[in-house]
C-alpha cells in the first residue's frame, strides 16, 4: 500500500491515504472528471508500474451517495460482512441487470444504482456461485467489490 501511496503522490495529487490492505487510495483530485482520472491513472500505472489494472473514482460526494442510497440499510446494520457493493466501470442496462439476477442460482440478492450494484450474500461469499466473474459477464463491464465495512470507512475518508 505505500507503493500505491507513493504512486499517487508521484502523479501530483494531495492528501494521498490508504485503508489498510483494501487496494484502496483516497486522495484529494484535480478537477478533471472521474472517467479522466481513471483514464490517467491506469495510463500511468501501465507505464510507470508495468501494470495493468482498473481504476474505479469516485469523488467525495458520489462515495456518500453511496452510502445513502444502500437498498439494503437492514443488511447494513445486521451483517455489513454480507453486504457488498460492486464498484463498476460503467452503469449496467435494466436488460443486464436483469440477465444477471436471472443467472443467480442461490439465496443472493442484487439492486444495481448508478455505477454500483449492491450484493447482499446471506449465506457468506466464499461458497457462492455469485462471483465478480459472474457479475463482470452479465453486465459488460469491469468490477470491483467491497464489504459493506469497508465501504463506510473509505466513504468517511473520502468526504473528510
Amino acid at each position: 500500500m505505500s507503493d500505491l501511496r507513493a504512486f499517487v503522490e508521484a502523479l501530483g495529487f494531495d492528501d494521498v491515504c490508504t485503508l489498510l490492505q483494501t487496494g484502496n487510495v483516497v486522495f484529494e483530485g484535480k478537477t478533471q472528471s472521474s472517467a479522466t482520472l481513471e483514464r490517467q491513472l491506469e495510463s500511468e500505472a501501465q507505464k510507470g508500474l508495468v501494470l495493468q489494472t482498473d481504476f474505479m473514482v469516485r469523488r467525495g460526494a458520489e462515495f456518500a451517495a453511496v452510502v445513502k442510497q444502500n437498498p439494503f440499510p437492514t443488511d447494513a446494520m445486521r451483517d455489513p460482512g454480507h453486504l457488498v457493493v460492486q464498484f463498476l466501470k460503467d452503469a449496467p442496462s435494466a436488460a443486464a441487470v436483469k440477465s444477471l439476477q436471472d443467472a443467480i442460482n442461490g439465496p443472493e440478492v442484487v439492486r444495481a444504482i448508478g455505477k454500483q450494484l449492491y450484493v447482499v450474500y446471506p449465506a457468506g461469499i466464499g461458497r457462492s456461485k455469485l462471483t465478480t466473474k459472474l457479475i463482470e459477464s452479465k453486465l459488460g463491464t469491469r468490477a470491483t467489490g467491497r464489504n459493506w465495512n469497508t465501504v463506510v470507512k473509505l466513504a468517511a475518508l473520502a468526504t473528510g
